[in-house]
C-alpha cells in the first residue's frame, strides 16, 4: 500500500471528519499561510498602538527583528487612543460665529465626519449613475449593448493611480483643465476645484464613483436580469406605466444585490486614500482630510507610530461596526447556514 493511501486511510478514520471533509485537511496549510498573513498585520497594529512608538525607538533594538518586539517603544496603555479622540479642542462654528468649543481631538472628528459624508454621497451618487447605466443597457430597444457592456467595464482593466492622475487633471485649477474648459464653453467664470474645500469634495466624489461603477453597474445588470419577465407582463395587463413598473415591480426585485453591492462599494470609499491624496493630500488646509490619509500623517509625515496605529484601530472597528450592522440589517447572511 503507497504511502498517500495510508494517509487517506488515516484521514478517514478521524472520528469528527466525513469522507467528503476529508479534504479538507489538505487544503489548512496554505489557509494557515494565509491567515497568518492577514492576521500578523492586525496584531501588530494592535500591539503599537499602546506605545509611543517612533522611529527613534522602533528601530533601536538590537537585531534586525527587534522591531517585531517594537524595539524600545514604551508601553503607554490608552494614552493613544484618549489623544485621539479627546486630545485638544474643536470649535463648532455656525454662520461664521463659534458657538460652543468641545474638549475633543478636532482634526480627527472633522476627518472622521468627512469621511462618512464622502461615503454616503459616494454610495448614492454610484447608485443613481449605475442603475442608469445598468437600465439603459438592458432596455430592449437600445442597439449596441454588447459594446457598451464592454466599455463600461474598461475602467476595471486600469490602475487606479492612473485613473485618478487623470481626473486630477480634469479639475485641475488651470484653464486647460477639462472641467474649465466646459465651464468656459458654456459662458461661465472658471474655478479653483481643488483649492476649495466643498469643490475638491465634488472632484472626489465623481472620482470615486468613476473607479466604482463598473462594479455596480455589473451587479445591478445581473439582477435586473434575473427580474422575471411575468412580473412585468402582469404589470402592463393591469396597466402601469413604465415607472410604475420600475418602482413597483424592478426596484423591490433588485435591491438585495444593489444593497449587498453598496455595502462593499460603501466599505471601499471608507478606506479611500488615493483619491484625496493624489488631488490635494486631503486639502485645502486639511479640510477633506478622510480618516485614511489623517492616519498615514499622523503615522509617516509626523513619525507618531503609535498614534497612527491607534487611529488605524478605531477606524476598522467603526467600518467593521458599520458592516455588521448593515448585514444584520439587510439580512444578507439568511440562508449562509442552510445545507
Amino acid at each position: 500500500m503507497s504511502t498517500a493511501s495510508r494517509v487517506a486511510r488515516r484521514v478517514e478514520d478521524i472520528p469528527f471528519l466525513d469522507k467528503r471533509d476529508a479534504s479538507l485537511l489538505f487544503v489548512l496549510p496554505g489557509l494557515f499561510v494565509f491567515s497568518a498573513f492577514m492576521l500578523f498585520p492586525v496584531v501588530y497594529l494592535i500591539g503599537i498602538s499602546f506605545t509611543d512608538a517612533a522611529p527613534a525607538n522602533l528601530f533601536a533594538g538590537e537585531g534586525a527583528l527587534s522591531v517585531l518586539t517594537f524595539g524600545e517603544a514604551t508601553f503607554i496603555g490608552i494614552k493613544n487612543y484618549v489623544d485621539v479622540l479627546f486630545g485638544g479642542t474643536f470649535r463648532i462654528v455656525l454662520f461664521g460665529q463659534s458657538i460652543a468649543t468641545l474638549p475633543i481631538n478636532g482634526q480627527f472628528w472633522n476627518s472622521f465626519g468627512v469621511t462618512w459624508l464622502f461615503v454616503a454621497t459616494s454610495v448614492a451618487l454610484k447608485i443613481a449613475f449605475s442603475l442608469g447605466l445598468a437600465l439603459v443597457v438592458t432596455a430592449e430597444r437600445v442597439r449596441g449593448k454588447r459594446i457598451m457592456r464592454s466599455l463600461i467595464i474598461l475602467p476595471m482593466g486600469l490602475p487606479s493611480i492612473f485613473t485618478i492622475t487623470v481626473w486630477r487633471g480634469i479639475f485641475s485649477s488651470a484653464e486647460f483643465g477639462l472641467a474649465n474648459q466646459l465651464l468656459t464653453m458654456f459662458g461661465l467664470e472658471t474655478v479653483s476645484w481643488l483649492s476649495e474645500r466643498w469643490l475638491a469634495f465634488a472632484a472626489y466624489n465623481v472620482t470615486e464613483m468613476w473607479l466604482a461603477y463598473p462594479f455596480m453597474v455589473i451587479i445591478t445588470v445581473s439582477a435586473l436580469q434575473d427580474v422575471p419577465d411575468e412580473l412585468h407582463e402582469a404589470a402592463m395587463v393591469d396597466g402601469a406605466s413604465y415607472v410604475s413598473r420600475f418602482f413597483h415591480v424592478t426596484l423591490p426585485s433588485i435591491k438585495r444585490p444593489v444593497f449587498f453591492a453598496s455595502i462593499l462599494t460603501a466599505a471601499a470609499s471608507f478606506q479611500q486614500f488615493l483619491i484625496p491624496f493624489v488631488f490635494n493630500e486631503g486639502g485645502p488646509a486639511r479640510q477633506n482630510e478622510l480618516i485614511v490619509v489623517y492616519g498615514y500623517r499622523e503615522a509617516l509625515s509626523f513619525s507618531e507610530y503609535g498614534r497612527g496605529a491607534a487611529i488605524s484601530i478605531i477606524a476598522l472597528l467603526f467600518i467593521g461596526a458599520f458592516m455588521w450592522l448593515n448585514v444584520k440589517r439587510g439580512r444578507l447572511a439568511d440562508g449562509v447556514n442552510d445545507a
